[in-house]
């Protein structure tokens, strides 16, 4: 090479040694590299390329920490330079230090104001910090600058898709396919965008490339573009979706791996009860939603109502505060109550290792705010998923997933990677019983005419969010529609840009006009309490209605459901089952669907006497009855630890109500 003549022909030429250095790398050769960078910082070791680019190596081999002091030490002699400090802000951001991340990018950009790639960076912080808006201006300024910037595009599109700005996006994922037609982010995104908004169009063929995408990239051990909680709801093969969390899990391994960590200590395995135990089981709960979120609403007893003599409960709240009633309420009566959204990933695992937690619980899988990366740590020894994500984690380091004997069948164990923990009844907790009586109180129950819905029509309801739907079930309830003499379905604007297009299907169906009614989402109470004022609630098959599904059965409204095989396709059913009144509510068909819901509609008598079943067994049925649930966890919780003590790897198990099999306090 003609570095190494220039090397021989003058021994302190600093220049040759680093262009060395990088002609090295390039080839793979990087012991080597290595060396060269170090003989030209013997040399001068304030250069400011040989640090940037010994930091470079040192990042590709995800040695995070020794690459960072080598972009510290660039800038302590150069401000001059972006590449460090946009390096620099890419390992914060990893390490979830996004104020420290967005402080080197606004440098970035101090040194280069038209830095198209340092905005979308910004702005992909910002999007992280849930600071949509501010994203959105870094990367309208980041397309405006470099308008062939297909990510740019993307990645506006996917912020404005987080701000509900679905048709804006939808016309920036379309723009982003235009400038690059193999763009599988964009392609899988903008198929989740059509879904929220029930354009179907071509839907059938978007789905084959989607999935073939999807498979292809598995193929290829890179992340898939369909995220896993999509992936629940779309009709692609179980073996699939399980494939998919997989790959999200080896990547929060991945990024466990860049705190570089060593393993930590686990509590002894002995019984809590025992000599020598702690005396309590001590249990974490993990979380980005304790606050105004469905989970908290649905949850919000279970952390105190734990029996302290036997639990000791540790929350760890990965969101700040949004000073809401449940937020305040959780933090109150849990025993322990920690807000570590200020802490990195490693120093949260520390902390929960410290704490000696010996199970821990996921309460978001792979929802928004997850941060599953400090499972990945595993800084317990028992890693529980739960409640949040309706789905199999794919994680080796998530141990059980609890739920129930009809929702995840042994049958269809193949498709989690956990094994099942079959709680009694339902796995599906509520808090109805304590926060929503008013529900129960007929003196404050709303009218149809409150909010603009027929008298003088039976009322079908769908409550759930548009992207639950599907072609296939919307023609069914078009059907029912044209069968039920005098008949309307209730909708929500969920989103309010699906309305006209679920309008303009329903004509094409041959539904009037009026038989679809749409009315805006309603706070939580509200929306519980005006529920009652439909007469059928016909549930989604691709993805059930899950909290919605509560909400309305406390309401006592009826439902009809048709579980299939994921998980997230067999909550609903189990939900009825749990009321004592499954048999008349859930259907084994689709066929089935349409007549069960024609006969409720048109048999008055029938209906009535299941409406009225329901809201009788409210009070003493096992769905409401969240201190029996919160009992039976326990049962398992104890079964998951003595297991372990035992010496037992984790196995599948059934929780039954009897304090011999399944003692709930030792």
């Amino acid at each position: 090479m003609h570095y190494k003549q220039a090397i021989l022909l003058d021994s302190t030429f600093l220049e040759a040694y680093n262009n060395l250095g990088n002609a090295l790398k390039d080839i793979g050769k990087v012991e080597e590299a290595i060396t060269c960078y170090q003989s030209c910082l013997a040399l001068q070791p304030n250069h400011p390329q040989a640090l940037t680019n010994l930091g470079n190596i040192y990042m590709e081999v995800n040695m995070i920490n020794v690459a960072a002091s080598f972009y510290k030490a660039t800038l302590s002699v150069t401000t001059g330079l972006s590449a460090p400090y946009n390096n620099l802000a890419t390992i914060y951001k990893q390490q979830g230090h996004y104020a420290e991340a967005i402080a080197c990018y606004n440098e970035v950009l101090r040194i280069d104001p038209m830095a198209a790639d340092g905005l979308v960076n910004r702005g992909n912080t910002f999007k992280e910090l849930g600071r949509v808006s501010e994203a959105i201006q870094d990367y309208i300024r980041a397309v405006t600058i470099r308008p062939t910037m297909a990510e740019g595009h993307a990645n506006l599109a996917s912020a404005y898709k987080d701000s509900g700005h679905v048709e804006a996006a939808i016309k920036s994922y379309k723009q982003a396919l235009m400038l690059r037609g193999d763009f599988p982010e964009a392609t899988c995104n903008l198929l989740h965008t059509l879904q929220c908004v029930c354009d179907w169009e071509d839907r059938e063929n978007k789905f084959v490339e989607v999935e073939a995408i999807v498979r292809q990239q598995i193929k290829m051990q890179v992340l898939p573009s369909v995220q896993p909680f999509h992936a629940i709801a779309y009709p692609i093969d179980p073996i699939l979706a399980l494939e998919i969390s997989g790959k999200y899990a080896e990547h929060s391994s991945l990024i466990a791996s860049r705190f570089g960590l060593h393993p930590f200590s686990h509590p002894v395995a002995m019984p809590v009860k025992g000599d020598g135990g702690s005396g309590r089981l001590r249990v974490g709960y993990v979380s980005s939603d304790f606050g105004n979120h469905p989970l908290s609403h649905l949850m919000g007893s279970v952390f105190g109502m734990h029996n302290r003599e036997n639990i000791e409960v540790f929350c760890y709240g990965l969101s700040q505060s949004d000073g809401s009633e449940w937020r305040q309420r959780i933090s109150a009566e849990a025993e322990h109550f920690i807000d570590v959204s200020s802490i990195s990933s490693d120093q949260i695992s520390r902390m929960i290792a410290d704490h000696q937690i010996q199970i821990l619980i996921n309460l978001n899988g792979y929802t928004k705010g997850a941060r599953n990366e400090i499972f990945a740590m595993q800084p317990a020894p028992i890693q529980v998923s739960y409640m949040g994500f309706p789905g199999t984690t794919g994680a080796k380091y998530i141990d059980y997933l609890v739920t129930d004997e009809f929702v995840s069948p042994t049958c269809f164990a193949h498709i989690y990677s956990e094994k099942l923990v079959h709680l009694p009844h339902c796995y599906f907790v509520n808090d109805y019983k304590q926060k929503n009586r008013d529900v129960l109180d007929l003196s404050c129950q709303p009218k149809r005419s409150d909010y603009g819905l027929p008298e003088d029509k039976f009322l079908f309801a769908c409550f759930n969010q548009l992207y639950k739907m599907d072609p296939d079930i919307f023609i069914a309830w078009c059907n029912i529609l044209k069968r039920v003499p005098n008949s309307a379905l209730w909708l929500l604007r969920f989103p309010a840009a699906g309305e006209s297009r679920l309008l303009a299907y329903a004509a094409a169906q041959g539904v009037q006009p009026e038989q679809i009614i749409f009315t805006d989402v309603a706070a939580k109470s509200e929306h519980i309490r005006r529920s009652a004022l439909a007469d059928l609630f016909l549930d989604t098959p691709l993805c059930n209605a899950h909290t919605t599904g509560t909400d309305i059965l406390w309401a006592g409204l009826p439902m009809v459901t048709l579980p299939l095989e994921k998980m997230a396709t067999r909550v609903a059913a189990s939900l009825c089952f749990a009321t004592g009144c499954g048999e008349e509510m859930v259907v084994n068909s689709m066929q089935e669907y349409e007549e069960r819901a024609v006969l409720l509609a048109t048999n008055h008598k029938k209906l009535q006497a299941l409406t009225s079943k329901l809201r009788a067994a409210r009070l003493t049925c096992p769905l409401f009855d969240t201190a029996r649930w919160v009992r039976n966890l326990e049962r398992a919780y104890f079964k998951m630890w003595n297991l372990h003590c035992s010496g037992n790897h984790p196995q599948p198990f059934k929780v039954v109500e009897d304090d011999t099999e399944f003692p709930y306090n030792q």
